[in-house]
């Protein structure tokens, strides 16, 4: 869903074609410039909502289809904070005009302040942060760097602290602990679900179409308009606008890499890109699966729509399974009546209690700060972690060993010292706020 509206790579961003916009008229596609680095989802949700109070003006129905999670979200509920440089977009008569603003002097550096915040170090920027926002500082890891210049980008133009801000969405009618209240009455989700063995294999044919179509001469061609010069600039960036799309990142090294290297290696750069992208894709696939049900079933509110799973496993029952059960739930939604088709039930938080997703825990043991109760759990179960504690637990063995007087068997410091760090470790992971 975001990455369409660059103009480009029409192959990697799987873009729909042009006989399939001739089926039905699409929005929000290829009218970004790739230069653009600062094109955000309030400009995205700024310019969709337009569109779509449009199609409502014509008693139409809007179709949302994608896509990345966090543009999703701006559409469904009224979640995200304006503040005067994301909205230089919408009050521009076209993108281009933006851009030339994003290159003439002051403005340029209003509308880059993010960027130019996240240049700064995690921890000299999560301390600006803390001073004048602790309770945001607290929510969020020190080097989760955008999310902590957001923040900062949001108290530095309003002049009242994010936290504050969310909170008085949260408190609107309407509103939960997720966010602001619905941005329209009565969504319908559908979530089209396959099982996994089948959803890898398509993704992995996906991309091996995407070959067929012209994917590396795609890619070679925008590395040489957009990309070549950032490279000797030294001014690439995969974090921001078109740039961190799945796909072209992966074969960085075979685009970059020079005319007198080997065809052999130049070949197993290219199998690596590949064999890189299809993990990439999958991994992707998995996480957006993953946050349909953390989002909409998991942590259930007074804001959560109902969610339909439609199962496209077998194509070849499409229209029994898929188009029929939408289609019914759609017009009995129109018309006001219960959906013959029940949605999905959300699921209680563990042991009935509400998790704290913001609660800061330290790990002495491994030197990390984990944000949120499902993550220190996790952590504490992790291989990373059990691997400190058994590295830890050695550590203090020889140490006790070496104090021990030589009639002292090891294994019996093994015994103590043992026990001691599994009562602690227990400790820990009991004292764990569920």
């Amino acid at each position: 869903m975001d990455d369409q509206v660059y103009k480009g790579l029409d192959i990697i961003t799987n873009k729909v074609t042009v006989e399939e916009q001739n089926l039905c008229r699409h929005h929000m596609i290829s009218f970004v410039d790739p230069l653009i680095s600062n094109y955000t989802v309030v400009d995205f949700r700024n310019k969709a909502v337009s569109i779509i109070e449009e199609i409502f003006s014509r008693k139409k129905i809007p179709i949302i289809v994608g896509g990345t999670n966090y543009y999703i979200e701006s559409l469904l509920w009224k979640v995200l904070i304006d503040t005067k440089p994301e909205t230089l977009f919408e009050n521009t008569s076209s993108l281009n005009a933006a851009a030339v603003v994003d290159h003439t002097g002051e403005e340029s550096i209003t509308l880059d302040r993010k960027a130019e915040l996240e240049k700064l170090d995690s921890q000299e920027l999560h301390r600006q942060l803390s001073e004048v926002d602790p309770e945001m500082a607290a929510r969020l890891h020190p080097h989760d760097k955008r999310k902590v210049a957001r923040s900062l980008q949001v108290f530095e133009e309003t002049g009242i602290p994010h936290s504050q801000l969310l909170h008085q969405q949260r408190v609107e009618e309407g509103g939960g602990p997720l966010g602001g209240p619905l941005r329209y009455e009565n969504p319908c989700i559908f979530w089209l679900t396959a099982a996994q063995a089948v959803l890898d294999e398509r993704l992995d044919k996906r991309v091996d179409e995407m070959l067929t179509l012209g994917l590396l001469e795609e890619l070679q061609e925008f590395h040489r308009r957009y990309n070549e010069q950032k490279l000797n600039e030294n001014s690439q960036d995969y974090q921001h606008g078109i740039f961190q799309s799945i796909g072209f990142k992966e074969f960085h090294e075979y685009l970059t890499v020079g005319d007198s290297c080997p065809e052999s290696t130049r070949a197993e750069l290219l199998q690596r890109g590949i064999e890189s992208l299809k993990q990439v894709t999958k991994r992707y696939a998995r996480k957006q699966n993953k946050w349909v049900r953390n989002r909409f079933l998991q942590r259930p509110g007074a804001n959560i729509p109902s969610v339909y799973e439609l199962d496209a496993t077998d194509v070849s029952q499409w229209e029994l399974k898929v188009l029929a059960p939408a289609l019914s739930i759609i017009n009995s939604v129109i018309k006001g009546e219960k959906p013959v088709f029940d949605p999905l039930k959300t699921e209680e938080s563990q042991k009935g209690q509400p998790e704290n997703k913001h609660s800061w825990h330290t790990c002495d043991t491994c030197g990390k700060v984990i944000i949120g109760d499902r993550e220190w759990r996790a952590h504490l179960k992790s291989k990373g972690h059990l691997h400190h504690v058994r590295k830890r637990r050695k550590l203090d063995c020889e140490a006790q060993s070496a104090e021990q007087d030589s009639s002292t068997t090891p294994s019996g410091c093994a015994t103590d010292s043992s026990k001691k760090l599994e009562d602690n470790h227990t400790k820990t992971e009991a004292s764990c706020p569920v």
